[in-house]
C-alpha cells in the first residue's frame, strides 16, 4: 500500500481540514473583552499623576483598582545561575497614559560582565475573562455561567503588545523574567526598566539581579518528572491549518520548545480515538490508523505517530512517549475498513474476545515498530482514572502482547497493580507508602502526583492564588516524589486569548499557555516551582556528600510543614516565600 494513501486514509479519519470561511483567530494582535467592573472615582482620587513599583509575583493586580497589595522598594531578585527569575512591574495612573512602553537596559555586574537586554523575556500582563473557584471541587458542568462568579483577571503575558493605552483610572502589570547566565561570574548585575509614555519619560525602576555561585543545570538535565499533555488538534484549529502540515507544525514549535525550556519530560501520543471522549474543545484523534484488510487480519499505520514523535523529540522533549488510550472513556475504536471503504468501529471492552484481538494484533505491531526506530525502550501504553479490575485486564493483554512494554497509569493507588507501572502518577491528596516509593525508585520507576478539576487548592486555574503554582512541585520535594503531572497544556478553549472558561471544569483548568507561545503567569510560577525542587535535590546530594552548609535541615523542616488541609486559611505565598528564603541564603 502506498504512503500517500495511508496518509489519505488518516487525515480522511481526522476530519480536521481546513475549510473556506472558517473564522480566524487572532495570533498577534488582539483586544481583551471589556472590564465590567469600573473604577472607583472616590479611590483614585489620592492618585497624583503615574505610579510606578514594584509588586510581588504573587499578585494578579486588578485593571481598574489602585494597587495596594505588596507594592515594594524592591531592590533585586537572586538565583543560581541557569535560573529564570522574574518580577512584576505595577504602573497606574489616574488621568491614563495614550502610549505606554518600556525597554529594558543591560544589566552590568563584576569584571565588566554584562547581562543583556536580550536575556529578558517581558511583556504586558492581559486579562481574560475566569469564573471562580470552589474548594470543595470544580469538576461538572459550567455551561449556566449564570451560577458561576466571572471576573476579569491578569493571566497571559504577551510579548507583542509594545505599546499599550492606559485608559484613566487604570493598571497595567508588567511581567520581566531573565534566565541567569550559567557562565557568568557570581555577583550584582544592576540595571534598571524604564517607562515611556510615547517619546516622555514617566518613570524608571532599578533593579539588582544576584547570581548565585551555584549552577542549576540545563532544563534537559533537570530530574522532576514534568508532564504536561499537549494537544496538537487544538492548534491546527486555533491557527486555521491543516493537521500535520508544515504550517501546523510551524505554528506548534516555539510552543513545544517553551515547554521544553520548562523542563518536560512526556511526549502526549494518542493511539485511539477520543481516548478522552472529546471532552476538550478540540478532540484528540488517534495518531495510529487502525485499518481491517479483507480477509480480516489487522495493519497499522504509524506515519502521523512517527511524525509527531520526531516533531517533539526536535523541540527537546525526548524522554518518554506515553502513548493513550486502551481503555478510552466510551469504549469505541475507529478503523477503515478496506472492503468498504468506510469508517467502522469495534465495540469492546477489556476482557472481551474481540478487545483482546484487535489489542494484541496493535500491540504487537506497535512494538515491533518502536524497536525498529530505537524507541521502545522510551515507551510507555498509558491510561488514566481507569478501576484496578479493568487495568488488570488490559495489563494481561499488554504482557500477552509483549511482556517488556512500559505501562503508565494516572490515577487513583491501587497496590495491587503498582508493582505493574512503570510510571504510576497519583492524585496530590494520596500518598505513596515509603517503602513503595523507595523500592519503586531503586527500580527506575516514576512515580508522580497529579491535579486536576477535583482539587479547588492547590491547582493552577486562572483564578488560583499564583503561589499555588509554585508551591505544587515544593510539595512534590517534600513527599520525595518525582513530579507532576497536568492534563492539559494547550487544550484551548474557543477563543482562550478572551475567555478561559469551559463548559466543564473551573476556568483555566485546561490550558497554561496561550496562542502566539504567549506564556501565562501560572505556568511561570509553576516553572518557579520547579526549578526550586530541582535546588532542593542538589542541595540534599551536597548533604549526603557531607558539603552541608546547615541550610539542609531548615529546608526539611520548611518542607515537611507542607499540608494541603492548610491551604483553605493559610496563603500558599507564606509557605513558599519561607522556602525561598532558605533557598537564597
Amino acid at each position: 500500500m502506498k504512503k500517500s494513501f495511508l496518509l489519505s486514509v488518516v487525515f480522511g479519519l481526522m476530519g480536521t481540514a481546513v475549510l473556506a470561511g472558517q473564522e480566524k483567530f487572532p495570533v498577534e494582535s488582539y483586544e481583551e473583552l471589556p472590564q465590567f467592573v469600573k473604577p472607583d472615582a472616590k479611590e483614585w482620587e489620592s492618585v497624583k499623576g503615574t505610579r510606578i513599583s514594584w509588586g510581588s509575583t504573587h499578585e494578579r493586580y486588578a485593571k481598574t483598582s489602585v494597587p495596594m497589595k505588596n507594592l515594594s522598594r524592591l531592590q533585586g531578585i537572586s538565583g543560581w545561575r541557569g535560573e529564570k527569575v522574574a518580577a512584576q512591574a505595577v504602573v497606574w495612573s489616574r488621568d491614563g497614559l495614550e502610549e505606554l512602553s518600556f525597554e529594558i537596559s543591560d544589566f552590568k555586574g563584576p569584571k565588566g560582565q554584562v547581562i543583556p537586554s536580550g536575556q529578558f523575556e517581558a511583556g504586558f500582563v492581559r486579562y481574560v475573562m475566569a469564573d471562580e473557584v470552589r474548594k470543595d471541587g470544580n469538576c461538572g458542568s459550567r455551561e449556566d455561567r449564570s451560577l458561576f462568579d466571572s471576573t476579569m483577571v491578569a493571566d497571559c503575558i504577551d510579548p507583542y503588545l509594545k505599546t499599550a493605552a492606559l485608559a484613566p483610572m487604570n493598571t497595567m502589570p508588567v511581567w520581566i523574567s531573565c534566565r541567569i547566565p550559567q557562565d557568568i561570574a557570581p555577583g550584582t548585575y544592576k540595571g534598571k526598566v524604564i517607562f515611556k509614555d510615547g517619546e516622555r519619560t514617566v518613570g524608571a525602576l532599578d533593579l539588582n539581579i544576584l547570581a548565585d555561585s551555584h549552577v542549576l543545570p540545563e532544563p534537559s538535565q533537570w530530574h522532576f518528572h514534568l508532564d504536561l499533555w499537549q494537544n496538537p488538534y487544538a492548534v491546527a484549529r486555533y491557527y486555521q491549518v491543516p493537521v500535520w502540515s508544515r504550517e501546523h507544525l510551524e505554528a506548534m514549535r516555539p510552543m513545544m520548545e517553551r515547554l521544553a525550556s520548562a523542563g518536560q519530560k512526556v511526549i502526549t501520543a494518542s493511539i485511539t480515538h477520543k481516548p478522552w471522549n472529546g471532552q476538550t474543545y478540540d478532540w484528540f484523534e488517534s495518531m495510529v490508523t487502525w485499518m481491517k484488510k479483507a480477509d480480516g487480519s489487522w495493519a497499522f499505520c504509524f506515519d502521523v505517530f512517527d511524525m509527531w514523535v520526531e516533531f517533539m523529540m526536535s523541540c527537546g522533549i525526548d524522554r518518554q512517549i506515553n502513548c493513550y488510550s486502551m481503555v478510552p472513556w466510551s469504549l469505541s475504536f475507529k478503523y477503515f475498513d478496506m472492503t468498504t471503504n468506510t469508517i467502522k468501529s469495534v465495540d469492546s471492552a477489556p476482557g472481551e474476545k474481540a478487545y483482546d484481538e484487535v489489542w494484541t494484533c496493535l500491540l504487537k505491531a506497535f512494538a515491533s515498530h518502536l524497536k525498529e526506530k530505537g524507541w521502545f525502550d522510551i515507551c510507555t501504553i498509558a491510561m488514566d482514572e481507569r478501576p484496578a479490575e479493568v487495568m488488570q485486564k488490559a495489563l494481561n493483554v499488554i504482557k500477552k502482547a509483549d511482556p517488556d512494554f512500559k505501562v503508565s497509569l494516572a490515577g487513583n493507588y491501587h497496590p495491587e497493580i503498582e508493582d505493574q507501572l512503570y510510571d504510576y502518577c497519583i492524585t496530590i491528596n494520596e500518598n505513596f507508602p515509603e517503602d513503595v516509593l523507595e523500592r519503586r525508585r531503586s527500580e527506575g520507576r516514576i512515580s508522580t502526583l497529579y491535579t486536576c478539576c477535583a482539587e479547588g487548592y492547590p491547582n493552577t486555574f486562572t483564578l488560583s492564588p499564583l503561589a499555588e503554582a509554585t508551591w505544587i512541585p515544593l510539595y512534590a520535594a517534600a513527599k520525595n516524589v518525582d513530579g507532576y503531572l497536568r492534563w492539559a497544556f494547550n487544550s484551548w478553549t474557543r477563543e482562550p486569548l478572551l475567555d478561559s472558561r469551559f463548559r466543564t471544569w473551573a476556568a483555566g483548568d485546561t490550558f497554561l499557555i496561550y496562542p502566539g507561545n504567549r506564556s501565562s503567569m501560572r505556568f511561570e510560577k509553576l516553572i518557579e516551582g520547579i526549578q526550586a525542587y530541582e535546588k532542593i535535590r542538589i542541595l540534599r546530594n551536597e548533604c549526603r556528600n557531607g558539603k552541608d552548609t546547615g541550610k539542609t535541615a531548615q529546608l526539611e523542616d520548611a518542607l515537611a510543614s507542607l499540608r494541603i488541609a492548610d491551604l483553605a486559611e493559610t496563603p500558599a505565598s507564606i509557605a513558599v516565600d519561607k522556602i525561598m528564603v532558605i533557598l537564597k541564603n
